[in-house]
C-alpha cells in the first residue's frame, strides 16, 4: 500500500495528524502521526484516493451535431443588409448591443447557441449545419497513424 503523506510502498497503519485519518508507512508515523487503533470500518482503512467518489466518465461531445456554418460573419451581415435595418436596429430586435453585432459581422466573435437562435429567427437565414460523420472517411497513406488535416483536405479535392 501506498503511504498518503510520503507516498511511499510500504506496509501502512491507520494513523490521524491534525484529526485527518490516514495511512501511514511506520517512518511517517514516527514522525508525525499519530496511530489509531480502535476498530473501525472497512472503508476508512482504505487510502483516501481510494474513498474519494469520483463522476462517471461521459462523452462530453455525446449530441453534439450541429455546428456553425462556415462563413455566418457574412451572412448574417448579408441578410442585415438585405433586410436594410441596421446594426443598431438588428442589436434591438434581438436584445444584443451594438458592440456585439458589429463584432459578430466583423467575425470577431462567435455568437453563443441563444444569439445564433435569435439571429436566425429575426434575419431569415439558416446559420447552424448538422456535423458530417467522419467515421467512415478512408485513412490515406497513414493507415495505423490515424487521419491527418492532410487526409482530409485530399478526401475533400477528389
Amino acid at each position: 500500500m501506498q503511504c498518503e503523506l510520503c507516498g511511499r510502498e510500504s506496509h501502512c497503519h491507520p494513523a490521524t495528524i491534525d484529526n485527518v485519518r490516514m495511512m501511514l508507512c511506520p517512518d511517517c508515523l514516527k514522525q508525525h502521526g499519530k496511530s489509531v487503533r480502535e476498530p473501525t470500518s472497512s472503508s476508512q482503512n482504505m487510502p483516501i484516493l481510494s474513498r474519494i467518489k469520483r463522476p462517471k466518465n461521459k462523452d462530453v461531445y455525446e449530441g453534439m451535431n450541429k455546428e456553425l456554418v462556415t462563413n455566418w460573419n457574412n451572412i448574417i451581415k448579408n441578410a442585415r443588409e438585405k433586410k436594410k435595418i441596421s446594426r443598431e436596429e438588428l442589436g434591438f430586435r434581438i436584445g444584443e448591443r451594438t458592440v456585439t453585432i458589429a463584432k459578430i459581422e466583423n467575425g470577431d466573435l462567435r455568437p453563443s447557441d441563444k444569439i445564433v437562435e435569435k439571429l436566425e429567427k429575426e434575419l431569415g437565414v439558416k446559420l447552424i449545419e448538422d456535423v458530417k460523420d467522419v467515421s467512415n472517411v478512408s485513412l490515406g497513406s497513414h493507415q495505423g497513424r490515424g487521419l491527418t488535416l492532410g487526409d482530409f483536405i485530399k478526401k475533400e479535392e477528389k
